[in-house]
């Protein structure tokens, strides 16, 4: 019968039973030894799969529990597999997750390791292997489309292509990590440069929602510094260049801005079109999330970096995406999303 701990990274020793299927509660206390205030006695529940493979996450406490430096978001659930990494709070408090027999053996890694795994998640995420293709300068050629399925093309300026620094696969079953692998997938692609990549949202919050990623692996906002102001010049003004060659640029008005708490992995520049006028919009954090101030707007990301040398964002951010719905437009309150949508047909180009 096998068995799942979880493994304490600073304290080796410490060492806590997940039994199958059955939801343990960890915090504050003597049982992880943290004394935070900010951890809750109840923060996180973690149910492990032992014939799978894999943990679930669950954050039950009001500040942000993380996987791999990803939060996971209040009452929200993400699958953890050995070799990935929670943090119970506040990117504090690291553990690992090892399944073994119940004679205390670990299970043999390569069998526990899922190289792709599908999973369904409408936050703007993608689930592939990632895997480094020859850079190329592409000239953009949007076609007059409508709907979530712009697809614009890309034509081949003849540059020759671009020394890569690695050309390993790099296997990253979380959800959180499939902007990597989306981002070289020519399929995804709309443009790109020595700099840069444009690829189409996956799951497209309006008619034209774009996601800007250098390629350089920067993780998110908080890893940006002075040294990044030139880039963030550089994908600003690529998603400028996007507005101008939209088919629709005269009829919509577009966004060009971060989300303060990123979903997924990858610093990267969202270009969204504010008629919202799509099926993968569902939920209050979808609206929220572009339409409070929890979207940074790009040109206020630049003169933050450029003045402080750093992104700064406030410790309550998150509390925006529980916000009562209301229309970017006219500011009218509505009781659902159904409701919401339904509203903003009346703002939509005639």
């Amino acid at each position: 019968m096998r068995v799942c701990w979880l493994v304490g990274k600073e304290k080796c020793g410490q060492r806590v039973k997940l039994p199958h299927m059955e939801a343990v509660l960890i915090g504050r206390g003597p049982e992880t030894g943290i004394t935070d205030r900010k951890c809750s006695r109840q923060q996180v529940q973690l149910k492990a799969d032992c014939n799978k493979g894999y943990v679930t996450v669950k954050q039950i406490g009001v500040n942000p529990t993380s996987v791999d430096l990803v939060n996971i978001g209040k009452d929200e659930e993400v699958k953890m597999k050995p070799g990935q990494v929670l943090h119970i709070v506040n990117k504090l408090y690291p553990y690992t997750v090892e399944f073994a027999e119940e004679s205390g053996k670990t299970v043999t890694e390569a069998k526990e390791k899922i190289q792709t795994r599908k999973v369904s998640c409408e936050d703007s995420c993608e689930n592939e292997d990632v895997e480094f293709v020859p850079r190329k300068t592409m000239k953009m050629e949007v076609g007059d489309t409508q709907g979530s399925s712009a697809n614009p093309k890309l034509s081949n300026t003849g540059v020759p292509p671009h020394e890569e620094t690695s050309s390993k696969k790099e296997h990253s079953g979380h959800w959180s990590q499939g902007l990597k692998s989306s981002m070289q997938d020519p399929k995804m692609q709309v443009y790109k440069d020595e700099k840069t990549v444009v690829i189409k949202d996956k799951y497209p919050k309006a008619r034209y929602h774009w996601l800007i990623l250098p390629w350089d692996p920067i993780s998110s906002l908080k890893a940006v510094t002075r040294n990044h102001l030139e880039l963030l010049e550089h994908m600003h003004a690529v998603g400028q260049k996007m507005i101008e060659e939209c088919p629709a640029r005269e009829s919509l008005e577009f966004r060009l801005g971060y989300h303060a708490i990123p979903s997924m992995s990858q610093l990267h520049l969202h270009v969204i079109s504010q008629d919202f006028d799509s099926p993968t919009l569902k939920t209050k954090k979808h609206w929220n999330s572009f339409t409070t101030d929890y979207f940074l707007n790009s040109q206020d990301v630049i003169e933050m970096v450029r003045s402080k040398g750093k992104v700064m964002v406030k410790g309550d951010v998150s509390e925006l995406l529980k916000l009562p719905l209301r229309c970017h437009r006219c500011k009218q309150h509505l009781s659902t999303v159904p409701q919401l949508k339904e509203h903003l047909k009346k703002h939509l180009p005639k």
